[in-house]
């Protein structure tokens, strides 16, 4: 009989700690995705009868918030001027989990479910008043905002302003826009219709591409076979480098040519100041082939080639809000190298990678980290986070800086005038990319930032799919911007 007991006791015992082993699987290790799970509506009825915290930009401008009503769900998400912010705040839904911007990134913290709001749901709870989630305060400037939107207007692009010294976004545009109050809307019919309608095809507005769309960054991509070149000690302002009206790429009978005649230099030879003002795209296919693929690509990996880039957020406030790898291809052979350091070929970025890029220059050679939120108050106004600025990478010396910032304002005095600001020396880098079957249409890029003598804001804009120069068709862009920013 003692056998049997104890055999009982044992199976009891197993039984136990499977229940145990369960109950802790299901409420700790997979505790956030059946949350997130979109079967489940338990979870459903309790995200949306939360009093979610609002978005706000820099200045207090109400970007989302919940507002009560009476229905089941017993609030709903609201966004003013959903289009424009829509890059930054992402959407709150019904029926699709929020899965970008801060609505994702914050989603824990704007629910009141983040491990730091512990202390203001126990208050809520004894005081038997409603759990409000915290509110996040951007980096985002209103108006600088809408001037880049109105600036892109109905054309597919993207605009990326940032402070130089911190790496605070002020600005992040994507055009075309969505409304995030068409996905917030109770009715889950309309919401799921209006998803699908805005999520299908490769030109869906809910794609952000300022951080998850690669192009071909075009002459903007000289800026880092420059500071590449410059960092070896052996090239100057004024160094001499072979040019040409055309280049024969290694390897092959392809002709490149210049689009400019001054991009020729004078004898087959060009100082590298020139080449940059003029854009010669057979200076720097050559000079990328002599600096090597290992000395180019280890300049854009220091600058963030290669590398996801998070803006915001982490795993314990939600999915992280991230900017696709750009790329400089690995290994290439010189006919491809030489392509790839004209920013053509195998080279792609996203526009925030080449704000950054834009952003390390003017500040003397240090990458810092882009953010998108500057801090994060609980109900009570108390402040729970507040970001600092972090470096990324010391990419180049201050000396190579200064050269690239000389080089980079001859773009604009000497080559591109209509992009000057009076009263205010202006550093850019044009950049014509061409895409598309026989290279049939162009992504036009401008870089830049300004005061060149005392950088506060850089910018990076990409007019997609277009049909003129960069300086054309992204500089006007760029320079209402910078007038914008630098006019407050």
């Amino acid at each position: 009989m003692n056998k049997y007991l104890r055999q009982l006791f044992t199976a009891v015992v197993a039984l136990f700690v499977i229940l145990g082993l369960s109950s802790t699987i299901i409420m700790a290790v997979r505790a956030n995705a059946l949350n997130n799970d979109p079967r489940n509506a338990r979870s459903l009825y309790h995200q949306l009868g939360a009093y979610r915290g609002a978005i706000l930009a820099s200045d207090g401008t109400v970007m989302a918030k919940s507002e009560p009503v009476n229905d089941a769900f017993k609030y709903l998400r609201t966004y003013s001027n959903g289009p424009l912010y829509a890059p930054v705040t992402g959407f709150f839904s019904i029926n699709q989990t929020a899965d970008r911007g801060l609505e994702a990134s914050r989603s824990m913290l704007l629910n009141g479910e983040a491990d730091s709001l512990i202390w203001q749901r126990a208050k809520a709870m004894l005081t038997g008043t409603t759990n409000q989630g915290a509110s996040i305060e951007t980096s985002i400037d209103p108006k600088l905002q809408q001037v880049a939107y109105d600036q892109l207007g109905t054309r597919d692009g993207a605009a990326v302003a940032i402070e130089v010294n911190t790496g605070r976004i002020l600005a992040m545009v994507s055009t075309p826009s969505y409304d995030p109050n068409k996905l917030a809307t109770h009715d889950a019919k309309a919401a799921s219709q209006a998803y699908n309608e805005l999520s299908a095809g490769q030109n869906s507005p809910l794609i952000n591409r300022a951080t998850s769309q690669l192009y071909p960054p075009g002459s903007t991509f000289k800026t880092i076979v420059a500071s590449a070149a410059l960092e070896t000690g052996d090239y100057q302002t004024d160094t001499k480098i072979p040019a040409g009206s055309s280049y024969t790429l290694p390897g092959t009978a392809t002709q490149l040519p210049n689009d400019e005649a001054q991009g020729d230099g004078v004898n087959g030879q060009i100082s590298l100041q020139e080449a940059v003002a003029w854009s010669s795209n057979t200076a720097f296919a050559q000079l990328g082939v002599k600096l090597g693929a290992s000395k180019v690509s280890d300049m854009a990996t220091k600058l963030g080639f290669g590398s996801t880039i998070t803006i915001d957020g982490t795993e314990s406030t939600g999915t992280p809000m991230t900017a696709t790898a750009s790329t400089f291809p690995s290994d290439p052979t010189d006919d491809k190298l030489a392509l790839a350091s004209i920013g053509q070929g195998d080279t792609t970025a996203t526009p925030l990678q080449m704000a950054m890029v834009a952003q390390a220059i003017a500040n003397n050679g240090k990458l810092m980290q882009p953010t998108l939120v500057d801090r994060v108050r609980a109900a009570d106004l108390t402040v729970l986070s507040q970001t600092k600025p972090q470096t990324m990478a010391n990419a180049f010396s201050e000396d190579s800086a200064d050269k690239l910032t000389t080089m980079m304002e001859s773009v604009v005095t000497e080559a591109n005038p209509q992009l000057a600001i009076d009263g205010i020396k202006v550093a850019a880098k044009t950049g014509t990319a061409q895409i598309g079957t026989d290279n049939s249409a162009i992504d036009g890029w401008v870089i830049g930032f300004a005061p060149a003598d005392d950088p506060q804001i850089a910018v990076a804009v990409l007019v997609h799919n277009t049909d003129v120069y960069g300086s054309l068709a992204a500089g006007p862009i760029m320079r209402a911007m910078m007038q914008e920013a630098l006019q407050q």
